[in-house]
This record gives C-alpha cells, sequence and structure tokens, in this order.
C-alpha cells in the first residue's frame, strides 16, 4: 500500500495499543514503524542492483513476519532500556511495536503486487489482491483517528476515534474480499466456457476502487483480460485475447532474470517483441497495453533470428498511461459494453470518452 496508509495504519494500531497518556507518542512511533519495511529499496538502490533484483527483493525480508517480530523484541528491549514510556508499560508497547511493523505486511498482502510473508522460506510471494495499492475508502478512517489523536491525545474520545477507524477500515477489507469472491465466480464461468476452466487466473481491483475488477489468464499462446462492473455490468464476464512471445517467454524460462520474475509474478508473465528486443510484462499491475512493470530481457538481430539474453533495464509505460488508466477506468465503471460493442479496452480511452 502506499505510505500514507502504512503511516496512519501503524500509528492507529499503536495508539490504541498503549496506555491514554502515551497515545500522542504511540501514534507518532506506530508512523515511523508503519513505514519502516519500505524502506529497503534506498540501501538496494545504492548498491546499484539490477532492475530485477530491486524489484522482487522489495517486501522481501523487510516484510518478512518472522523478522519483523524479532525486530521488534529487539527494538522494544532496546526502548525499555532508554525510553520511559516503554519502562512505565512494557507489556503494552510490546504489542504497539509488533501491531504497527507486522500490519504492515499483512496490508501490502491484500495487494497484487505480492509480499514474502514468510521469507526465507521458498513459497511465492502471497497476493490476495482484493485492493489497490492507494484506496482512499479504506485510507481515510484511519487519517481522520490519527489527526484526532494527535489533536485530543489522552482523552477518551481519541480512544473511540481510533476503534472506529479500524472498524471501518477492516469492515472495508471483508467487503473487498467478498466482491473478489463474487468476480472470481464470474471469471471462472466465463473461462470454462471457453473450455480453459484449469487456466490460472488472478482477479484484482482497478484504481482506487473495489466496484470495477480485471480478471486475468493464462492461455498457451498469450494472456486473456476483462473487467467486471459490481454496479452496472449483468451478462456473462467477457475476455479479450491478447498474443505474446510464449515460445520465446519459455526458452529463456532458465535465464535467471526470467525465471526470478516468474516466481515473483506466480507466472502472470507476458513476453512480447518490441522491435529487436523482448519486453517482459508483469501482467498484475497496470492493464494492457500499459503495464506498470516492463523488463527488456533479450535481443535479435533481426526477425529470424533467435532471442540472446541480455542484463534486465526497466522500460517507462508511456507517458500518456496513468491519466489514459484513470479515465477508462472511470468510464468502465458505469458503463457496460453492449453486446455488439468489443470488449473493454484502456486503447478506446487514449482521448477523453465522449
Amino acid at each position: 500500500m502506499d505510505s500514507l496508509t502504512q503511516v496512519v495504519l501503524g500509528g492507529s494500531v499503536a495508539a490504541l495499543a498503549v496506555p491514554a497518556a502515551h497515545r500522542r507518542r504511540a501514534v507518532l512511533a506506530g508512523a515511523v514503524l508503519g513505514t519502516l519495511p519500505d524502506l529497503d529499496s534506498f540501501p538496494m538502490r545504492w548498491m546499484g542492483v539490477d532492475a530485477v533484483t530491486l524489484v522482487t527483493w522489495h517486501r522481501g525480508p523487510s516484510h518478512a513476519l518472522p523478522v519483523l517480530a524479532l525486530f521488534g523484541a529487539l527494538l522494544w528491549w532496546l526502548l525499555k532500556r532508554w525510553w520511559p514510556p516503554v519502562r512505565e508499560s512494557p507489556g503494552r508497547w510490546l504489542l504497539a511495536i509488533w501491531l504497527a511493523l507486522l500490519t504492515h505486511p499483512l496490508l501490502d498482502a491484500f495487494t497484487v503486487y505480492g509480499t514474502q510473508l514468510w521469507w526465507p522460506l521458498p513459497p511465492q510471494p502471497t497476493m490476495w489482491s482484493s485492493v489497490f495499492i492507494i484506496d482512499p475508502a479504506y485510507t481515510l478512517p484511519l487519517l481522520v483517528a490519527f489527526v484526532a489523536v494527535l489533536v485530543v491525545g489522552a482523552r477518551p474520545v481519541g480512544r473511540r476515534f481510533l476503534a472506529v477507524g479500524l472498524v471501518l477500515s477492516s469492515a472495508y477489507l471483508g467487503w473487498s474480499l467478498l466482491a473478489k469472491t463474487l468476480v472470481d465466480r464470474e471469471a471462472r464461468a466465463a473461462l470454462a466456457a471457453q473450455g480453459l476452466a484449469d487456466a490460472p487466473f488472478f482477479s484484482t481491483p482497478t484504481p482506487f476502487n473495489t466496484l470495477l475488477w480485471r480478471v486475468v489468464a493464462l492461455t498457451p499462446d498469450g494472456m486473456l483480460e476483462g473487467y467486471r462492473s459490481l454496479p452496472v455490468d449483468r451478462g456473462p464476464l467477457r475476455l479479450e485475447r491478447h498474443a505474446g512471445e510464449t515460445a520465446a517467454l519459455q526458452a529463456l524460462a532458465q535465464t535467471p532474470a526470467v525465471a526470478r520474475l516468474r516466481w515473483f509474478a506466480s507466472g502472470f508473465l507476458l513476453a512480447n517483441a518490441e522491435g529487436d528486443s523482448l519486453v517482459l510484462s508483469d501482467l498484475r499491475m497496470g492493464a494492457a497495453p500499459f503495464y506498470s512493470f516492463r523488463y527488456r530481457i533479450a535481443e535479435r538481430a533481426g526477425p529470424q533470428a533467435p532471442w540472446t539474453p541480455v542484463a534486465p533495464t526497466t522500460l517507462p509505460a508511456p507517458a500518456t498511461a496513468r491519466s489514459t488508466v484513470v479515465r477508462g477506468t472511470w468510464h468502465r465503471l458505469w458503463h457496460e459494453p453492449a453486446a455488439h460493442e468489443p470488449p473493454f479496452s484502456f486503447m478506446r480511452f487514449t482521448h477523453p470518452p465522449s
């Protein structure tokens, strides 16, 4: 999730755990601890690691529950020696520290990006994919509670603000899981109707909401993509086919960069030729053809030449991608395409929809 959300979540859970007299200090300490795991990218950048290492090690050790639990206990032990509030109420401050740290990766796991909750064990990153990385409906109740505690301090009303904020934000996560269940049911039916009942697929909400969902399924020749608006869609889920260089991707599957990306993305990758470059897109973030994470992984001397692996480099999305996706999301949320119209594509919204 975005940094603001992690700040207000960490501050809120920490402030709720400590005695009232410590509440203002806890909300600030929790804010720092709540954003701490995301600072892991800075030392990796300073070390000059390659693009694949940077993206696949973020949300790795710094987001692992065992690592954070151990770090929290060590930090608590140090603070108990040097900081009076922790000495006055050590048990409740240990709980506050653990809550601020551990809720960070657990919340991240609700996004589609993937979080290595059990590092150094080898399971693929956890991606419950029921909320977008920025969702005001989740963040706003926590932000109100966070600010309220800074204003009212130890007064009882501060605890009520915290309780209400955490209940509302948690209820929203619950709704997101229910919405995902409804969308997944439609996705399974649509795939079964095409003879793809066993195709790997995922669903994820589109930017800033949990009402319009994107569904992606892998096929032997590429992938299928479709959208489901819970407010307006009534017919079967419609899926649009996108071809990819599946043979080239399979040939490069054992190269270190591609193998690492396949593990990290749970296999949801699409390779496409762009000139004499082979570009690998992470299908989980973005929408066809605007993906957030794209990597140049191979090159060739000509159209008939074999692909040769190269050191992976990131490729930026088009400058208009973000505004295009936002406009397309808002329009599609309230408009189900007619039966004679082609399946939804963000390409239709390169210019504002009429």
